[in-house]
């Protein structure tokens, strides 16, 4: 399979977790279970109906009064005043004393408001009339983390008659002018941010060896200088399109009320177990054992010109793909400003930082000078390719910590069994290839190879998607086996161990749906002791029945009978037959 294959496949795999993604409630925790992943029947409620502001005048102050839904909240430091024109003057707020709760979104400890908020706003102004612009922000506990909300206040100092509006009156926008064109500079520092922060990323260890052997393959191409410059063309459109096309994915959801942000889609283990298989991959072809390199390091060696740029336009989605878990200095200040802004100015900062990450490939393919300064090809190049291969691996390997974060150690197992899975695939089409048997050949190796690729793609998607299983056991202790058995309730004892293939075979084949059944019908009590890691009391009991290890299965009947110790090696039939005699 050619890396251009590899990277269309890999492109629609992330498309389709995206779509799926978009349909969730997200929160800004990576600390989510895999539940979080199903469809929220969460709704929000719009923004101008959670918070509510009224406006008293007081003296030489004003009063402010919001009113918030319950389950919301304010944040004290996004509270923003602003006089409109310079006839007013305005003073320090003073504030309501909130509550300090840790906040996901912001990943710091902040003052927030639940309920209700009073601000004393001092001013002084030369002018019966003064505009004011008002901005809060704030978020639900279900999740939901609003833009800064916006306000404009026309106040009548002779009458006290105060006007709150979503937009500015038309003297406040002639007023505001001067500001507008600040803003405007203020715009063109950002989209310089976004240049070099894009630039910088071609550093990060996500997307530097990519790049770097795609770089020095110039020295190996016979084309010419305008072909070269097509595909570096090419190159930056791929990069600057899927820039663009995760920043729209990206706005919409925030304008359907989403609380996400640049890196959403990491939000999602699925994709982020798709990037760890990928990183995972390249690593094994940047190693040798996987030639997959060809189209991907080259700038379209192919004699048709059509399938080169095509190539170059992929390998630009694929550094774009690659760079998502990076973020280069620079690039915090142009996202948290991109985010704040109108659809099209937002989109125009994405552009830039994918201008910025194109640029370096873009300049050694106009500019001759600079290629010809690359390194002579030589053998030192595959050695230094094979080099190269260990930043992906620790990649994939930050990767497999996040999704482990963000699921269980349960997933994460999962998803390392997956790459053990592609690695025995590959191994296997090696001895097809050493038994000159060919991709469609009909064998036990192809077969089995294939069955394996199946097997890595779709269970840690299976097991990320599975709805936790209820506690239906309770923790074993003496004291609590004693109080049961005081008032003659029948038990059943699963002494066990992570480390435990046996026991979690047992789990597996006998523990089903009939057995809880069963434990519910009967009134039976499972308690399940937990000797993973030394517990003097699961030992003890261990020792009482002769046992030094686990497992071990006891079923005491009601009444005060002697426990029936089960085999070590269960089925659902031995467990239901010693529960259903209790």
């Amino acid at each position: 399979m050619t890396i251009r294959l590899l990277s269309l496949l890999f492109t629609f795999i992330s498309l389709v977790s995206l779509d799926s993604h978009s349909q969730n409630d997200f929160t800004s925790s990576s600390k989510t279970d895999s539940s979080s992943l199903l469809i929220s029947s969460t709704t929000f409620l719009p923004v101008e109906q959670v918070y509510q502001v009224s406006v008293a005048i007081q003296n030489d102050k004003l009063v402010l009064d919001w009113t918030i839904e319950p389950n919301y909240y304010l944040y004290r430091d996004r509270f923003k005043f602003n006089a409109v024109d310079a006839t007013t003057q305005l003073q320090a707020p003073k504030f309501d004393k909130g509550i300090l709760k840790y906040d996901d979104f912001f990943e710091q400890e902040l003052e927030v408001y639940y309920l209700q908020t009073f601000i004393e706003l001092p001013f002084k102004s030369t002018q019966t009339t003064m505009e004011l612009e008002i901005e809060s922000q704030g978020c639900a506990d279900a999740g939901l983390c609003y833009p800064p909300y916006k306000q404009w206040l026309t106040i009548d100092l002779t009458t006290n008659n105060i006007k709150i509006s979503d937009s500015p009156s038309t003297a406040a926008l002639a007023a505001m002018a001067p500001s507008q064109q600040d803003a405007q500079l203020s715009l063109l520092w950002v989209l310089g941010f976004a240049l070099v922060g894009g630039m910088i990323l071609n550093l990060m260890p996500c997307v530097f060896p990519l790049l770097s052997i795609k770089a020095m393959s110039f020295g190996m191409t016979h084309q010419t200088q305008k072909q070269k410059q097509a595909h570096g063309f090419a190159y930056a459109i791929g990069v600057i399109a899927s820039f663009v096309a995760i920043a729209a994915a990206m706005l919409s959801l925030r304008a359907a009320g989403e609380a996400i942000g640049w890196g959403f889609q990491l939000q999602s283990p699925i994709f982020v177990t798709v990037l760890i298989y990928l990183f995972f991959i390249m690593g094994l072809a940047f190693s040798g054992y996987l030639e997959i390199g060809t189209s991907l390091m080259s700038i379209g060696q192919n004699n048709q010109q059509n399938d080169g740029l095509s190539s170059s336009f992929m390998t630009g989605v694929l550094a774009t793909t690659v760079a998502s878990p990076c973020t280069a200095p620079f690039m915090g200040p142009a996202l948290g400003f991109a985010i704040s802004q109108p659809t099209f100015i937002a989109l125009l900062v994405f552009a830039c930082l994918g201008l910025g990450m194109a640029l370096p490939f873009v300049l050694l393919t106009w500019i001759p000078s600079l290629s010809e300064k690359l390194p002579k090809p030589g053998l030192w190049m595959d050695t230094f390719k094979q080099f190269l291969a260990f930043p992906l691996y620790m990649t994939a390997v930050w990767l497999l910590w996040v999704v482990g974060r963000q699921t269980s150690v349960d997933v994460l197992a999962v998803v390392v069994l997956g790459l053990i899975l592609i690695a025995m695939s590959l191994w296997l089409t090696k001895l097809r290839q050493k038994a000159d048997k060919k991709m469609t050949d009909v064998t036990w190796t192809n077969a089995f190879a294939a069955l394996c690729l199946v097997g890595a793609m779709a269970a840690p998607v299976l097991s990320i998607s599975k709805d936790n299983e209820p506690v239906r056991w309770e923790p074993y202790s003496p004291e609590r086996l004693a109080e049961l058995r005081k008032i003659q309730q029948p038990v059943f004892i699963n002494l066990t161990a992570d480390w435990c293939i046996t026991c979690l075979a047992n789990e597996r084949v006998a523990f089903t749906d009939n057995f809880y059944q069963a434990l519910s019908d009967n009134q039976v009590i499972y308690l399940k002791g937990d000797w993973t890691n030394n517990d003097p009391k699961i030992t003890l009991l261990l020792n009482q029945f002769q046992r030094s290890g686990v497992p071990l299965y006891l079923a005491y009947p009601a009444g005060s009978g002697d426990p029936e110790v089960l085999p070590q090696i269960l089925t659902e039939n031995i467990v239901l037959s010693a529960i259903s005699i209790q």
